[in-house]
């Protein structure tokens, strides 16, 4: 039986401390900050990255390069594995992926790169399935096809505090975020697969909150109306700075799925570097096993 690690970046929220125990193997995620890089987990924190928000610093993420990944899955190998899962974030969202791929033709067969289309807790989610399938004895290449077959049985929620780092990255223009600031529009964007995507637009943070939790019940009574509860997965997420602001987040989607239970994760810094301080999000996905 060929010997499977399984391999994500910490696009997935998930650090190499987290999973030291499970031989799951953390690529960490580089954060630019006034063109200084810095990677996630390693000499950047949530803490210092929200910091340097306040001071109106340039911030952008960026995808490895090829020569971190090789270094990355070349230490992998050397551990002593046959053959390696790699489930980067969604190949909509960032380039990181599709070069994976393209890279991986380097390896002969033993690295294969998974794209299921997601990211944060859903992309975690798919990084547990696999590590149990692999404890079960499947092939990486058994992994990969199980995965991306369920790639977008999933939905993410989210919405912002403040326009200014959709702006930076383009999401929308300077004159469409000026006028949403004026009026306290808050865009509740959506990940359905491929994109983020504006699914609505509500005045205030409480009309977002409320709009993401009326969609989550909705896809819970359609698209994932055959599965049952102990086949799904609801969290909440966030770029909360109070931790009682947090928790009140999760508290208000556990009152709506009192069958499942709901707790909240932090955003990674890659997904903060867009979304900026403040940001609330929940997400559902089918689990695989």
């Amino acid at each position: 039986m060929m010997k499977v690690a399984i391999a994500t970046d910490t696009n997935s929220g998930m650090m190499r401390q987290q999973t030291s125990g499970q031989n799951i193997y953390i690529l960490p995620m580089p954060v630019i900050v006034d063109n200084k890089m810095y990677l996630e987990g390693i000499d950047i924190t949530a803490a210092q990255l929200f910091e340097a928000m306040k001071l109106h610093k340039d911030i952008s993420s960026s995808q490895p390069s090829l020569g971190q990944l090789m270094e990355f899955w070349d230490g992998i190998l050397k551990d002593g594995y046959d053959e390696i899962v790699y489930i980067p974030m969604s190949s909509g969202l960032s380039n990181s992926c599709s070069n994976a791929i393209q890279f991986s033709g380097e390896y002969n067969g033993k690295v294969h790169v998974v794209d299921n289309h997601r990211i944060s807790v859903t992309q975690e989610t798919s990084v547990m399935s696999a590590w149990k399938l692999a404890q079960q004895g499947c092939s990486a290449r058994e992994i990969k096809e199980c995965l991306e077959k369920s790639a977008y049985e999933a939905s993410i929620y989210i919405t912002v505090d403040s326009m200014e780092y959709l702006k930076k990255g383009g999401r929308i223009t300077p004159a469409a975020a000026a006028f949403a600031t004026v009026l306290n529009l808050k865009p509740v964007l959506t990940i359905q697969g491929d994109k983020l995507d504006v699914h609505a637009k509500v005045r205030g943070m409480r009309q977002a909150e409320q709009k993401m939790i009326a969609s989550l019940k909705q896809d819970r009574l359609t698209r994932f109306a055959h599965i049952p509860d102990s086949c799904l997965r609801v969290e909440t997420a966030g770029t909360f700075e109070d931790k009682e602001q947090a928790e009140r987040w999760r508290q208000l989607v556990q009152a709506e799925f009192p069958t499942i239970p709901v707790s909240y994760v932090q955003l990674p810094c890659s997904i903060a570097c867009h979304v900026g301080i403040n940001a609330a999000g929940t997400g559902i996905v089918k689990k695989e096993i």
